[in-house]
């Protein structure tokens, strides 16, 4: 249990620091496509060890790590959140539809393309 839950730890440092990393590269201040970004690579990226870790009957813990630990810091559904808030209560409704609905659709899509480039 201790191991799995540093495994997930570490994964989940190193995922959130790629994410501030993307956030470096990828400024807006108008809209949010730093965290939009992150969440459709990570979702492509999850798709695809998803598929990968499955076919290779990789054990559990690089799961953890890769998955749920990096994944799992690299997006960020509360950050997502939190700033299509903030694009409702400025009153930006045309950006806020393009950047939830987008959001869901393109990393839906991006789980579905990585799965199937790795199966």
């Amino acid at each position: 249990m201790i191991k799995d839950l540093l495994l997930v730890g570490a994964g989940s440092c190193l995922g959130g620091m790629a994410r501030y990393l993307v956030a470096q590269f990828v400024k807006s201040s108008d809209f949010p496509w730093a965290t939009m970004t992150a969440n459709i690579a990570g979702c492509l990226l999850i798709g695809m060890l998803w598929a990968g870790l499955q076919r290779l009957s990789a054990p559990v813990q690089l799961n953890l790590f890769l998955v749920t630990g990096f994944c799992g810091g690299f997006t960020t559904f509360s950050t997502f959140s939190k700033e299509s808030l903030a694009l409702l209560q400025s009153g930006c409704y045309q950006s806020f539809c393009l950047y939830a609905a987008g959001s869901v659709l393109l990393g839906i899509s991006a789980v579905f393309v990585g799965f199937f480039i790795m199966k």
